[in-house]
């Protein structure tokens, strides 16, 4: 296996070419495109690396591959999102690997070969584990390690299949690599955040063992994260709405993570800079929740007649800045729910992924921003969950469950978030506005959820 890592990185001029009309049709269809509801017309190559040779059994290249669609507003086509790729080529798919079929190519240097996604593969996942544990170098990419963390080699991989915006292949229960779909150039808080936490001795995030990075263009670009599998551990989603199915109260583990996320923020605090907020920063960030208010208005019409009323939350915010009032703004999570959480068996929280809202700007993104941010992401998240289960009893039960969540907040930082309601009303808004976006395009079924939130929001105080 090592041989196949230390090759030298050589690919087809007209491997692209090849691959245009199969992609074009498959990668649509995955859950991770961020381009829905546009025609893909043509792919430009960023990178590409041959990391097993195709002239063997198994092929596998590594690609960087930009996607052009027309924009949402119908203009002309131009260069989009840039996805990587992990194309495994056969001659004939075995049937375990059928749910991995991206089409059989017909013309150019693959001719006759058989493509699929490769991280369904067990060979390929090991080639990338491989890689990362010898720190190598294959063409553009970069395999690297923490120092003083170990990789075993011979771990078994397997992919996980649930819907995510990322794809994830767990090694032996040992290790989680998470590979990054929709890239972009710049640093990833996904791997800077937990960095920084890790060497700060925060025990609330596990710490990355390893990453996969690329230098194109001279801009850095973050592929992917190896990091501790967390065994046993419940996604705090699941968990959360086997308890409401329950009927059982879910209020000691929202006071728990609640601490957990003030000892984090508490961390991300000591490792990185913080910023005072006053009038000039405080209506710039007000601004910005009523051009994204209006923006979704435009896009979702069902919106439309709560904008007067939604506005004043954010308005409110920029007349407290005016009155002289400042806020503490620092690195935080950025879209933080209770899918963002683990428990272990024995009740520990941590908080996992730190890429934040992937449909925002990447320095957007790593800016400054007042904790309650990511208070206001997990106050949604009990709301969603809480209604996603049924009606019945879903107020109060996600009530209990933000009042706890805050309470254990202010145990660790020492501030409620509910003692600022001002500030936690507009984030809190501005969050549901944003999941009105998104239920729209891509869960038009859940869009209830939302607008029953957007609706409260509307006609009354939520502190």
């Amino acid at each position: 296996m090592s041989e196949a890592v230390t090759s030298t990185a050589t690919t087809s001029p007209g491997l692209l070419a090849s691959l245009d009309p199969l992609l074009r049709e498959w990668l649509p269809r995955q859950r991770w495109f961020a381009g829905k509801g546009r025609p893909v017309t043509g792919f430009s190559l960023v990178a590409a690396t041959e990391l097993l040779p195709v002239d063997g059994k198994l092929g596998l290249y590594h690609l960087l591959v930009r996607a052009h669609q027309p924009s949402a507003l119908g203009a002309e086509t131009h260069p989009g999102d840039c996805y990587q790729l992990l194309i495994g080529v056969r001659e004939a798919l075995p049937p375990r690997l059928a749910p991995a079929l991206i089409g059989h190519v017909e013309e150019g240097p693959l001719a006759g070969r058989t493509v699929y996604e490769a991280l369904y593969d067990s060979r390929p996942a090991e080639v990338l584990l491989e890689a990362l544990r010898s720190q190598a170098r294959i063409g553009g990419l970069r395999f690297e390690r923490e120092p003083g963390r170990e990789i075993r080699a011979g771990l078994v991989p397997r992919l996980m299949t649930a819907e995510q915006s990322n794809s994830s292949v767990v090694y032996g229960d040992t290790f989680i690599l998470k590979l990054m779909r929709r890239v972009v150039p710049g640093v990833n808080p996904d791997l800077e955040l937990p960095l920084a936490l890790a060497r700060e001795g925060c025990p609330r995030v596990p710490p990355p063992t390893a990453w996969l990075r690329a230098e194109l263009g001279g801009e850095p670009y973050v592929l992917g994260v190896l990091q501790p599998f967390l065994q046993g551990a419940s996604d705090g989603w699941e968990l959360a709405l086997r308890e409401l199915a329950k009927g059982e109260d879910f209020g000691a583990e929202a006071r728990a993570l609640g601490r957990a996320t003030a000892e984090v923020h508490t961390a991300l605090a000591r490792a990185l800079p913080t910023v005072t907020l006053g009038h000039t920063q405080m209506e710039l960030l007000a601004d910005g929740m009523i051009e994204r208010l209006e923006a979704a208005a435009q896009a979702v019409p069902v919106l439309r007649p709560y904008v007067p009323a939604l506005r004043s939350a954010f308005t409110a915010l920029a007349d407290l800045a005016a009155e002289g009032r400042v806020w503490t703004a620092q690195r935080v999570h950025g879209d933080l729910h209770l899918g963002q959480c683990l428990r272990s068996p024995g009740g520990q929280w941590w908080l996992i992924d730190f890429e934040g809202e992937p449909a925002r700007p990447l320095a957007e993104r790593r800016m400054p921003q007042p904790p309650v941010r990511d208070v206001a992401g997990m106050l949604r998240s009990f709301d969603y969950a809480a209604h996603s289960a049924g009606p019945s009893a879903a107020e109060d039960w996600a009530e209990t469950c933000r009042a706890a969540y805050c309470s254990g907040y202010a145990e660790v930082s020492g501030a409620d978030p509910r003692t600022d309601p001002v500030l936690l009303r507009a984030c809190e808004t501005d969050k549901a506005i944003y999941e009105v976006v998104y239920e729209a395009r891509h869960r038009p079924d859940w869009l209830s959820v939302p607008m029953t939130a957007i609706e409260r929001y509307a006609t009354s105080d939520l502190y």
